[in-house]
């Protein structure tokens, strides 16, 4: 849990046996925070079953398209999915003001983080997209090199926004022009 600092109510002097009265939040928007002040959550996402297996994820999904093989198809998917659901193996994708993590276990700590300044792309896996899962692989490139990969990210497209925005909005200087998508480049 992120403590917003910005919107923390302080309390004005009280006044002769009056109760003391409260300011408003000191801004505009709320859950807006510069980083200068403090980290605040932006997105967090926890990787899909393609993450772990993908290939007997992708068995199991062939297998639940068709109704006489569906419950085979479900028992395959079911030690995956309490592995992902697992606290001392579980993973978690978290964008904040400052920073995207790789964060794991039980009480989730930064396993591996790039720092928003550096962040020169994100782009989306050629291939990587399984429609059935709705999920895809990230690569994060920094300084022409692929520093971090995210595999099995729900929604991989939402993601990618998310973070070249978050990139665009708080690192000075990257806000360049407007936004293109991965499909774009060359």
């Amino acid at each position: 849990m992120v403590f917003d600092r910005s919107q923390q109510v302080t309390a004005a002097t009280p006044t002769a046996g009056k109760p003391s009265a409260a300011t408003g939040p000191r801004q505009a928007v709320a859950g807006l925070m510069p980083p200068q002040v403090d980290e605040a959550l932006i997105r967090e996402a926890w990787p899909s079953v393609l993450d772990r297996s993908a290939g007997l994820a992708t068995l199991a999904s062939k297998l639940i398209r068709s109704v006489a093989l569906a419950p085979l198809g479900w028992g395959l998917l079911a030690p995956l999915f309490a592995l992902r659901l697992a606290p001392f193996l579980c993973k978690r994708y978290t964008l904040t003001n400052r920073r995207l993590m790789v964060r794991r276990g039980l009480r989730p700590r930064p396993a591996q983080q790039v720092e928003l300044k550096d962040i020169d792309d994100v782009r989306l896996v050629p291939g990587s997209y399984n429609p059935f899962f709705r999920a895809g692989t990230l690569e994060v490139v920094v300084k022409g090199q692929v520093a971090l990969t995210l595999g099995g990210v729900p929604e991989p497209e939402g993601f990618r926004h998310a973070v070249v925005n978050a990139v665009k909005a708080w690192v000075p200087g990257k806000a360049n022009g407007p936004f293109q998508p991965a499909s774009a480049t060359k």
